[in-house]
Parts: structure tokens; C-alpha cells; sequence
């Protein structure tokens, strides 16, 4: 026949977005999706957090109206005083149990309704706008469209939401108690009218504050000039790496490009040969990957990582790597309709696996709060090396919790005045391949960026993450290269990092462009894949300290394939 399997075949294209169109992989969604566990997850995720949500309001007024019915009666019965006490103390110990609850439910629905609406409407109508824009635009009206389309789809999801707390309002029950019901039915429904006009009100709120937001932004725009460093300044070489997207097999596709894409792992071999020669000639300081380390999260391409970085022993000593999407969020080659469970243990396995492989990378140099991440991890070995072996349900949470405490990790500065790393993790949790793009960051990593600074006020640090903080001053070709990847919080983040921004240079991969831009005064540096498109290559950036504590960022030497 002639045919040969080392060049693969369609089914390597089934979630590649090189190769295939919005439509063509929704349409395999619909098709390959599992219903039964769809429906199982959709329970889990979506109707259990609303049943709690809808419920919180009707049980806290119910115990409000008994307490404060018992205290009209303490003066008069000493029984009812017992009473009180009891109810008092239950309502205090479940309501630490309720309130928590309470709140993770809030966060998964905002995560999995509101923030993906407005994101979704936001960039469709961005997407529209734009390819009616004439094409001979410049940024800066381009720039002004995007801040009107992002006010209009706040309003529009913020009206929306207002609409449906209008359909819930006659069957909601937020105060008074227990109401009388006839049925389990009524009750039923008065909870998840509850919910739903408080997902909307959540909903209306967010969009117009997030759509407010976009608008007012400081506008995002190329580079105008590269600094120059004072004489004798001290200097930093980073070679800034992203979205390696090693693979496990030697003709492995990448699943974004499909047979688009290059087979096996050749290319990353050759870009380490390359690093390699280039530290012989002239020294690196750091080699930083942020993010898409592995295609898959699988240990196989773990291994293939590490086999291949155990011939560069220099290169290892100075590399730092940033957990991406791909590395800790679920996707399949095949199956753009995979889904993880909220029962599955793989998405904690990934993150064990990306614990691990940052352990014995770089475990030694990077902290995590007080200690080293090696220190960090060492009394959860047992727990992590138990889970990674039989998945078990009981060490699950605590995998959970050590994954959301270590980051953000810093490699601290060697002097004073030194060059220091903050490594973020900008991963949304998501439980489908079709969405596991996501990016957020958390306000706890935001508090840590500012100790971090507080703590070495006169080093320039670098701000590592995978996900772009703001969509690139540049029209898109296709809409799938915009929905579900910029951080869904990015405005608040660059605001949070406003304050920081002649201090540090934030850093990113995620998008495979190769852009070096600013954004509110803050300089951004976003770093092609060296590995998914043939000629892209990658940079060598120059930083400085300027001897007031401000980073330079001189003019960075492109390295070619």
C-alpha cells in the first residue's frame, strides 16, 4: 500500500486546531462525548454547587429565625435558654463547614458559567469586529475597537443576567426560613431558582466590572525602544524557551498541530545542542521555559524530558520551568470530548508529576514560602509517592493542598541587588479537553509576588507564568486562536503588578507568538515554540539592574534554528 504509519494519519488531527476548523472539532465533541459521564460531571460540578448555593440562604435564615425566636423565650424558660446554647453551637460548627462549602461552590460556578460567558461573548464579538475592521487599521484604533467591543459584552452578559434573575424572581426563597411547601418538589425548585439568581447576579456584576475593566486598560503596544544599560551594570543572559511540547513516542504528533506539526522529539534535542554551544561561547545565566514542557502530562514525555536533558548537565543547573496547560490540565490527541471526572485522580497524578519533575530540576534553588521546594515537598513524599501509586481517594485533598501552597516559587536573588525569578502557576482547573486552555491566577500568588518584592526591594525580577496577561495588539487570523487562552483575570492581574512595573519584566509562553510588548507601563516578553513551527527559533534576553532597583531590558540576540 505504501502506506507509512511514521507519518500518521487523520486520527493524529482530532484535537489539532492547525488542522482543523471551530466547527469541524465542536462537531467531534458532540459526536465522541461520553453522555453518561458528561452527565455524571455536570452533576458533580454544576447542579451539586448550585443545590448548596440555593440552599445556604434558606438554612441560615431558618437558624437566625430559631435563635432569635428562643431568645424572646430565654427570660421566661429556662429550657429554651439549653436550647439556645445548642442551637448557637450547632449553627457555629456547621457553619464552618457550611460557609467553605458554601464559597468553593461560588467559585466553581463562576469558573465554569460566568467567567466563560463573558470570555466567550467577549472575544466572538471582538473576532466579528475586527474582521470588518479595514485591514490598513492601525493599533491604536484597533486597540480603541477592543476597549468598545469588551464595554459592550459586559453590558450585554451583564443584561443577561439581570434577565434571568426577572425569570427566577417569583419562585425565590433567599430569607425567612424553611417556607411552606406541599411538595419536595416546590422546595427543589425554590433552591435552584436561589441559585440561579445568584449565579446571574454574580454573572451581571462580574461582566460589567470585568468589561469596565478591559476598557480602561492601558493600551497594548510593541516595544518602542529597548533600554541601555548604565556602564558597569550588572547583566543577566536568559534564554527564554516555551511550549516544547515533548512527546513520549518518536513519532508522536503534538496535539495542536497534528501532521501540521514535526513527529517525535528531534527538534527539542537539537534546540539543546544549540543552548548548549551558545553557554560554551558566552555563558547563560538562566534558561527559562514557561509552560508546555510536555504535549500530554504523561510520564513518558516526562522521561523523554529528562533522558534528554541528562546530556546537558550545565543547561539543567540554570533551567527553571513553569507548569503549562498542557502539562497539568487534561487533553487527547484523539478526543477533543475527553473529560476528567471530579473523581479522577489523573489531574492530581499530573500535577505530582509536575511536582516531581520541578523537584529535580530545580528543588534545590526555588522556594516555596521559607523553604526550599525540596524542603517543601519532603514530608509529603509518602503521600505523593502513595497517591502516584494507587490513586487513592483519601490523599487526594492533600495533594490538592500542597499543589495550591507551593507556588508561587522565587529563586531568590544572589546579591542585594540581583536578578530574582517568581514562578506562577496560571492554571485554571478544568476538567475537559475542549477547555483546558483556561488561565488564572490566584490572589494568594499575587499576595506572595508582593512579599517576595517587599523582601528584596532593590533586586529586578523576572514575573515567570504560562498565560498571556492581554490578547496581542494584532488581529487574529482564526477564532480559535483566541477563545479560552488569556488569562481570564488578567486585567486584575496587571493591575496588581502596576505598582512593581519598573521592577520586573513578566515573561510567558502559552500562544506560540513571538511578541515583546508593554502594557501600563509594564514590559512583556512572549516566547514563540521552538519546536511546533520550523524557523521560529527562539531569544537570549540581556536584563540589567540600572543601580536604582529598576530592570533594564536591553535588546535581545534571536537565536535561529
Amino acid at each position: 500500500m505504501g502506506l507509512d504509519p511514521r507519518n500518521g494519519d487523520f486520527e493524529d488531527d482530532a484535537s489539532s486546531t492547525k488542522s482543523r476548523s471551530m466547527l469541524s472539532l465542536a462537531g467531534s465533541l458532540l459526536v465522541e462525548i461520553s453522555l453518561s459521564r458528561l452527565l455524571i460531571a455536570w452533576l458533580l460540578l454544576v447542579v451539586l454547587p448550585a443545590v448548596v448555593l440555593g440552599a445556604a440562604p434558606i438554612i441560615v435564615s431558618a437558624w437566625l429565625a430559631s435563635v432569635t425566636t428562643k431568645l424572646g423565650l430565654v427570660a421566661v424558660e429556662a429550657g429554651a435558654l439549653a436550647l439556645l446554647v445548642a442551637l448557637l453551637a450547632g449553627g457555629w460548627f456547621a457553619g464552618r463547614r457550611l460557609l467553605p462549602l458554601a464559597e468553593r461552590s461560588v467559585w466553581s460556578l463562576l469558573a465554569l458559567v460566568v467567567q466563560p460567558v463573558y470570555v466567550a461573548c467577549r472575544e466572538v464579538l471582538r473576532h466579528l469586529a475586527e474582521r470588518v475592521l479595514p485591514v490598513h487599521a492601525g493599533s491604536g484604533t484597533r486597540a480603541a475597537l477592543r476597549r468598545a467591543v469588551a464595554a459592550f459584552a459586559g453590558v450585554l452578559v451583564s443584561v443577561l443576567g439581570v434577565a434571568v434573575i426577572l425569570l427566577a424572581w417569583p419562585f425565590l426563597h433567599l430569607f425567612g426560613g424553611i417556607p411552606p411547601v406541599a411538595s419536595p418538589g416546590e422546595l427543589a425548585v425554590m433552591v435552584l431558582a436561589n441559585a440561579l439568581a445568584l449565579t446571574s447576579a454574580g454573572l451581571a456584576v462580574a461582566a460589567l466590572a470585568w468589561g469596565l475593566a478591559d476598557a480602561m486598560m492601558g493600551q497594548k503596544q510593541d516595544l518602542a525602544a529597548f533600554d541601555a544599560a548604565p556602564e558597569g551594570a550588572r547583566r543577566w543572559r536568559v534564554a527564554h524557551l516555551s511550549d516544547l511540547h515533548v512527546v513520549g513516542e518518536r513519532y508522536g504528533f503534538r496535539i495542536e498541530s497534528g501532521r501540521a506539526g514535526p513527529r517525535g522529539n528531534d527538534r527539542f534535542i537539537a534546540l539543546l545542542a544549540r543552548l548548549a554551544a551558545l553557554h560554551e561561547a558566552a555563558p547563560l545565566d538562566l534558561v527559562l521555559v514557561t509552560g508546555d514542557i510536555t504535549d500530554a502530562g504523561r510520564s513518558a514525555e516526562w522521561a523523554e524530558f529528562q533522558d534528554a536533558l541528562a546530556a546537558h548537565p550545565a543547561l539543567a543547573a540554570r533551567m527553571l520551568i513553569v507548569p503549562g496547560n498542557h502539562d497539568v490540565n487534561i487533553v487527547d490527541r484523539a478526543n477533543p470530548a475527553r473529560l476528567d471526572l471530579p473523581t479522577s485522580p489523573t489531574p492530581r497524578l499530573r500535577q505530582i508529576r509536575m511536582l516531581a519533575a520541578m523537584a529535580a530540576l530545580q528543588g534545590g534553588r526555588v522556594h516555596s514560602g521559607e523553604a526550599t521546594l525540596a524542603q517543601a515537598l519532603a514530608p509529603h513524599r509518602d503521600t505523593l509517592a502513595g497517591f502516584a501509586t494507587t490513586g487513592q481517594r483519601r490523599l487526594r485533598r492533600g495533594v490538592a493542598e500542597l499543589w495550591d501552597a507551593v507556588f508561587p516559587l522565587v529563586l531568590p536573588p544572589a546579591e542585594p541587588d540581583g536578578l530574582g525569578v517568581l514562578i506562577l502557576n496560571s492554571n485554571a482547573a478544568t476538567h475537559f479537553s475542549f477547555t483546558n486552555a483556561l488561565g488564572l491566577v490566584t490572589a494568594r500568588q499575587a499576595r506572595g509576588i508582593d512579599r517576595a518584592l517587599a523582601r528584596w526591594p532593590r533586586a529586578v525580577w523576572i514575573v515567570a507564568l504560562h498565560h498571556h496577561l492581554v490578547e496581542y495588539p494584532a488581529p487574529a487570523s482564526a477564532l480559535s486562536e483566541r477563545i479560552g487562552t488569556v488569562l481570564i483575570n488578567g486585567n486584575w492581574v496587571l493591575r496588581r503588578l502596576r505598582r512593581h512595573a519598573r521592577r520586573i519584566v513578566v515573561m510567558h509562553g502559552h500562544r506560540h507568538i513571538d511578541w515583546i510588548g508593554s502594557c501600563g507601563g509594564i514590559r512583556i516578553v512572549s516566547a514563540p515554540s521552538p519546536v511546533m513551527a520550523k524557523g521560529d527559533g527562539f531569544y537570549v534576553h540581556t536584563l540589567a539592574n540600572d543601580g536604582a532597583g529598576h530592570v533594564a531590558l536591553l535588546r535581545p540576540e534571536r537565536i535561529m534554528p
